[in-house]
Formats: C-alpha cells, structure tokens, sequence
C-alpha cells in the first residue's frame, strides 16, 4: 500500500510568481525524497525570480571577467605607460587571477554549501569593486611618472579573489532553481558570461585607449560600470522555498563523503583532465592572442575584434546547442565531437595568422569559440549527473581549479616559447596543439567499453522516475 500523502500545504505569499511543475514548468508533482518525511509531501515548483538570481551572476560575471582581460588586448599600451621591461610582466596580469582563484576555491565551496549564492555574490561584489578601484588608484596617482604598477598588480588579486565566487555559482545555481530540462541552458547562460566580459574588454578596450596615456581613464570606466552592476546583488535570494524538482531537493553529500567519491572515479578524472586543458588553453590564448598575431602585422584593434569573434560565435553557438542538450541529454556524444574540433582548430591557429590577412585567424577562432562555448556548460552539468549526490559547487570549483591553474601554467609556458628576437610564438602555438590532443584523447576515453554505467544521469533519471 502507498504511504498517504499529505494535503497540500497553502501556497506561499508569493506563489503569483511561480510556476507549478512536474518536472518543467506545467502541473504539481508531489512525491518524498531524503528531505522529507514519509507523513510530508514535497511540491515541485520553478519560480520566475530564478531569473533575477541568473541576470545578476551573469552581470557580475561579465564584469569580473572584463576585469580579468583589461590588459591584455592592450598588452604594448600597458607595458609603455607603466614603463615595463618586459611584455611577461603585463602578462602577469592575467595570470594571478587564475592562481587567486584557486587560492579562493576551499572558501568558495564551503560559501556556497553552507551560506549560499547571495553571500556568494556579496563576496564576488566586494572584492571586485575594491579591486577595479584600486587599479585605477594605481594607475591615476603618479600617471606622469608610469604610475604604480605594484598598486595595480594587488587590484587584480583582489579581482582574483573575487572571481571564483561567480564563475563557480552557475552548476550550484542552476541545480537549486532549475529543473532538468534547463540547467544546462542555465548554466550555459551564467558561464558563458564571463567569456562574454572578456569578448567585451577585447573589443572595447582597444578603442579606449588610442595610446598609452588613456589607461587611467579605461581603468576609470570600468571601475564605474562595475560598480553599477553590483547594485542587483542585494535583491537576490539564497534559495527557492520549494524545490524544482526531485533531483534538487535530494540530500546531497556530506563534504567527507563527496570528495573521496569523485577522486575514485576514473570518469572525473578523464572530464577533469579534458577540461582543464582546453578551459587553461582558452585563457592562455585569450591573454595571448595580440601578443601571437602581432608578430604577424596585426594590429591591436584587429586582434581585439579577433577575440571578440571568438566569443561572440561561441555564444551564439551555445545558444543553439545547449537547449538541445537540455532536452536531448546526450552529452556524452556532444563532448565526443566538440573536444576533437576544438584540437583541430588549436593546430589550424599555428598556420592561420602566417596568412597574414584578417580571414584565415578569424576563422579558425570563430570554429574555436562555437566548439569551446558549446562544451563548457554541458560538461559541467555533465559532471554533476555522473557524481550525484555530490553537491554541485564541489565538482565546479574542482574543475575551474584545474583549468585556471593550467592558465597560468599556459601563460608562463607559452611566454617562454616566445622568440626573443622575432616575438613569434609559433612553437608556443606548436606546444598548445599538442596538449590539447591529449584533451582528446580523455575526452573519447570517458565511459568506453565496459565503463558506460559510470556515465548514467543520476539527476534526470531520479527526476523521470518521480515523475512517472
């Protein structure tokens, strides 16, 4: 005999704005799970403000990134205003964001677990707008004289530090609001975000700063917006008053236990390898990428629309791809095909700027940003199926973890491959594709043979059979 279900309980003050759902966002679906009683029933509902949470962690995400790349599409500007001998020293930058943020990923985790996404951000907010500020202090203060490079330097720590609060949220986020059919979407929304911020700095900052001196009033403008876009932060809320679905409201993990159980799992491991190559790859070639065409006679402005080709046709591609592994969830043939595509196009970016013409680079990182955007999300929803219970915000910082330490690995690699004399980085570009052929093998190597009941969704299966 079925255990007796519950009435209803009264719908909450604000249930105007919510949608009732079996799973999506049509009809109730009352069933028990590990956090409720056998005596309690559990209603399944999406709310709309899940959206405000979603625009907000992308605005920040957008800024923070922006943040990140500030310096780099304007790498030869940066190094003379601030007197530098060295182009490594500008791409120092970059790289201590990446190592910031994996000083940041324990606190990270146990923010998300135990205090939630609203503190998260409140995190993300301080350290950023604290950040840009003093970078343009930095620079502002002493401008005739080069400025403070130092002062500079310790903005983008603080930025740094920031960082891993939102770039970590969007699996945790979307697996507390959204239900099955949108997560990935969502996901591919707020992450793909920050790779939006750094579209944006490749594309605007080449135009802010016409010549050296114009880095103070870049630092200026960003540091305003940025502070503008934090004000959201204090209107999000830290969780739903009542699951999306199933598989949300399931009791996930313990710390203790969460971490030994992905660390054993040979598929983690595989995902974990194939991701930090191209995700450290991604953020080398970013930082990079006017410092690999420039040899070639490409222009600043012209590797800044580069970079923004690259991001641009990655979101757009990601648009496309996402909802239909949403409704699809075939993820594991998506990163069967992407990550391949994304070795190939690493080989074809040693030959392409040799061409000298704006079409054959612009090309090769349009193919890039559409492989590399539509990966992204599904393989970090991907993950979080195949280790659940373990909560989300472990599996994500995890991954980020290793792709930005391998950013500033990259960076620093790649940097010394440069040829002194010419500033070509032909055998730093030899290096990238052979590493990311490696991603490749991984990324076939996930759930072969006998090895396919270790990739089985556990999330959607959980929501489907609740459901039924």
């Amino acid at each position: 005999m079925p255990p007796p279900i519950a009435p209803e309980p009264a719908p909450k003050a604000d249930s105007k704005d919510a949608t009732l759902s079996r799973c999506d966002d049509a009809d109730i679906q009352q069933t028990t799970t590990r956090e409720f009683s056998i005596a309690e029933a559990a209603i399944y509902r999406v709310y709309r403000r899940r959206w405000v949470g979603l625009a907000t962690l992308m605005l920040m995400n957008i800024m923070i990134s922006w943040g990140w790349i500030t310096f780099a599409p304007v790498s030869t500007s940066t190094q003379t205003f601030f007197r530098l001998e060295k182009a490594s020293s500008v791409n120092w930058l970059s790289t201590v964001i990446f190592l910031a943020y994996i000083c940041m990923s324990p606190v990270v985790i146990y923010t998300l677990r135990h205090l939630g996404v609203r503190a998260a951000l409140l995190f993300a907010a301080g350290f950023s707008i604290t950040g840009v500020w003093l970078r343009f202090i930095g620079a502002r203060v002493g401008s005739s004289n080069g400025g403070h490079f130092p002062v500079v330097m310790v903005g983008q720590i603080l930025i740094g530090f920031g960082q891993p609060f939102v770039l970590s949220a969007p699996a945790y986020y979307s697996d507390l609001w959204f239900t099955s059919t949108q997560r990935i979407t969502a996901n591919a929304l707020i992450s793909l975000s920050n790779p939006l911020g750094a579209a944006l700095g490749q594309l605007i900052d080449p135009f802010l700063v016409s010549r050296p001196e114009d880095i103070p009033n870049m630092l200026l403008y960003i540091a305003i917006i940025t502070t503008a876009v934090t004000i959201p932060v204090f209107f999000v809320q830290g969780k739903p008053p009542t699951p999306p679905c199933p598989s949300s409201a399931q009791e996930k993990l313990p710390f203790r236990s969460a971490f030994p159980k992905i660390l054993s799992s040979v598929e983690f491991w595989l995902i974990f390898i194939m991701f930090s190559i191209l995700v450290g790859f991604f953020n080398a070639s970013s930082s990079l990428l006017n410092q690999i065409l420039e040899p070639y006679g490409y222009s600043e402005n012209e590797a800044g629309i580069g970079g923004a080709i690259l991001i641009v046709v990655g979101l757009l591609a990601s648009a496309v791809v996402s909802p239909i592994i949403d409704r699809t969830h075939t993820f594991l043939l998506a990163i069967r095909i992407l990550v391949p595509i994304i070795s190939i196009c690493y080989i074809g970016l040693i030959f392409a700027p040799t061409s000298r013409s704006l079409a054959p680079p612009y090309i090769v990182l349009a193919f890039l940003g559409a492989a590399s955007f539509s990966l992204l999300p599904l393989s970090l929803e991907f993950v979080v199926e195949i280790t659940h219970p373990v909560s989300p915000e472990i599996t994500s910082t995890t991954l980020w973890s290793g792709g930005q330490l391998l950013g500033a690995v990259f960076i620093l690699s790649m940097t010394a491959l440069t040829d002194s004399r010419t500033g070509s980085m032909k055998h730093a570009l030899v290096f990238q594709a052979i590493i990311s052929c490696i991603a490749s093998i991984a990324a076939l190597g996930i759930g072969w043979g006998r090895r396919v009941e270790y990739v089985q969704t556990r999330r959607i299966a959980l929501d489907t059979n609740e459901a039924t």
